[in-house]
């Protein structure tokens, strides 16, 4: 397979042929935010657009973010960025346009020709160094600098995707595996749930420049909590990094985010380090080197004809030179926005029947939970009924149905708690099961008892709506949510917790699928899934989701939250 066309993917059954006024000639891969194909201007010049995923594109607070983002990026203008040509936060779908780069990704190139040469990565640490000054300085954070973020062009790096990094996060799909950003470039307060600032974004610099010096992650590969972990905890080892280089990977990354370089000091200390040729022109050599040959671009698709429709019923919008290659994409707004007007005169007729819709459908959810509450909890601690599954049981993975040794076989012969401790089986601690555990302004949870589930607010843990997408609370419990977990086990939720201080955790990034790990001062650590988050309403908010309780897991926390 040529190099053109691993880059230039055929349109797939599933792809559409344009979005916009934009007609598509090949497909350019995908991301955790959308496919990307590439386009043309009017001109002809090539571009690659981005079309975002629908389960991104159906939640409010995603476009809402995106539109910001997408203003914001408008505004950053570099030699080492892909400028934002057009975008329109309120499509269907949402979508953005960049100019193309003609160059592999940084993964690409490195996993092509292995670790890059010192001068090489010289240059990469200056030119994506420069990128963040001009990104840092309209007020934007990356929060994915990585290297498939990294473009390789003929006369040096090009970063993409800045802007739209925060528009992703905290929506349900980033909460269920799409997690913003990649947890092997992340830096440590991105990883622990801390505040993201501009050197969060140079801690990832360092972490992609060493992909590139070394040809593999520097904190290593494996499941993602693992590897999350190395990042919070251990020193980078610096010692696998030219010795020349080690200095500045050094001020990169620094645990603290107030001892890293800041750009400008990477820049200065880069262009110090190549000499004459930093001003000589000397990059250029490098990077043919690095990218390879240039592939060729595919040609611009042409309109069909006839035009569709649905277009034609509309008389066209003036166009204004200053629209340049953007006017039949800004025609096709005026005509959505017209179109848009009637049918919110007709939205306004029909509005009445949903708000009926939506009452009754709240007042058999409440129904629900009030027969749940009165019919108790649906498991009992030593698992489901007998005979039943744990898929069928909705319990996590792990759980007291799956649990080897667990008393799940025999429901009913044993006590709430667990197996009999006179029975000589193992120590480790086995899994006890709950089901659809809810957690709502009248209720709590704790760790302690043969059930979880406390009435009123004297449980230790605690659901609100003090900050926006609300928040669990601890008095002596302590909470890590596992990003793109899936059936995370005890041993993860220990080592995730060992050094645990987080006493409150913002669910704004948690939703179905959300696995957080919690652990009270008597060791006994929980596993909840959530299932069901509503907070668009913060008096009516809920949570529901599978609690699995190991007891006496963990060592015990002292009164101060530490080991």
């Amino acid at each position: 397979m040529s190099h053109a066309t691993e880059i230039f993917q055929p349109l797939q059954a599933d792809d559409p042929p344009a979005v916009a006024g934009y007609r598509f000639a090949a497909r350019l891969g995908a991301g955790g935010m959308g496919k990307v194909y590439l386009s043309h201007t009017r001109g002809g010049r090539p571009l690659a657009v981005k079309v975002v995923r629908p389960e991104l594109a159906d939640d409010p607070e995603f476009r809402r973010r995106f539109g910001r983002e997408i203003e914001a990026a408008r505004q950053v203008r570099g030699a080492y960025t892909a400028e934002l040509i057009d975008a329109d936060a309120d499509g269907v779908p949402p979508w953005l346009a960049t100019l193309y780069v003609p160059g592999p990704s940084l993964t690409e190139a490195v996993n092509r020709r292995g670790p890059l040469p010192v001068p090489a990565v010289l240059w990469l640490m200056a030119g994506v160094a420069e990128a963040l000054q001009a990104i840092h300085a309209e007020g934007i954070v990356h929060r994915d600098l990585k290297p498939s973020n990294v473009l390789l062009a003929g006369d040096g790096p090009r970063v993409i995707d800045f802007g739209i990094a925060l528009a992703a996060d905290g929506t349900s799909y980033t909460a269920t595996g799409g997690t913003i950003g990649t947890p092997a470039f992340m830096a440590p307060e991105q990883a622990s749930g801390g505040e993201i600032t501009a050197a969060t974004d140079v801690f990832a610099l360092g972490q992609t420049a060493a992909f590139a010096a070394l040809g593999r992650p520097l904190y290593g590969d494996g499941a993602a909590v693992n590897v999350l972990y190395r990042i919070v905890h251990s020193e980078p080892d610096l010692s696998l990094l030219p010795q020349s280089l080690r200095p500045l990977f050094a001020r990169c990354l620094a645990a603290e985010p107030g001892e890293r370089a800041t750009p400008a000091e990477i820049v200065e200390w880069c262009r110090q380090r190549l000499g004459a040729d930093a001003d000589g022109g000397g990059g250029p050599a490098v990077w043919r080197e690095v990218s390879g040959p240039e592939a060729v671009v595919p040609a611009p698709v042409s309109d069909p004809t006839p035009a569709r429709a649905l277009t034609a019923v509309l008389p066209p919008a003036p166009v204004s030179p200053e629209f340049g290659a953007s006017g039949p994409v800004r025609r096709q707004r005026e005509e959505r926005r017209r179109r848009t007007a009637l049918l919110t005169a007709v939205g306004v007729a029909g509005g009445a029947a949903l708000v009926v819709a939506l009452a009754w459908g709240l007042m058999d959810v409440t129904d629900r939970f009030r027969d749940r509450d009165n019919a108790g909890p649906r498991t009992s601690a030593t698992g489901p009924a007998a005979g039943s599954s744990a898929s069928e049981s909705g319990l996590p993975p792990g759980s007291a149905a799956e649990a080897p040794g667990s008393s799940a076989t025999a429901a009913g012969d044993s006590e709430p708690g667990g197996a009999d401790p006179s029975s000589g089986s193992s120590s480790a601690p086995q899994p006890e099961g709950f089901s659809l555990v809810h957690l709502d302004a009248e209720n709590s949870l704790s760790l302690k008892g043969t059930e979880p589930g406390v009435k009123g607010r004297k449980g230790d843990i605690r659901f609100g709506c003090e900050s926006p997408g609300c928040e669990l609370r601890g008095d002596s419990t302590v909470f890590v949510q596992v990003f793109g977990g899936r059936g995370t086990t005890v041993d993860e939720c220990r080592l995730v917790l060992k050094s645990a201080t987080k006493r409150e955790w913002p669910l704004a990034a948690a939703a179905a699928g959300a696995e957080i790990c919690m652990k009270d001062d008597e060791g006994n650590i929980g596993l909840y899934v959530i299932q069901t988050k509503s907070t668009a309403v913060p008096d009516l908010a809920f949570l529901q989701g599978d609690l699995t309780i190991w007891r006496n897991a963990g060592q015990p926390r002292t009164s101060s939250g530490r080991q």
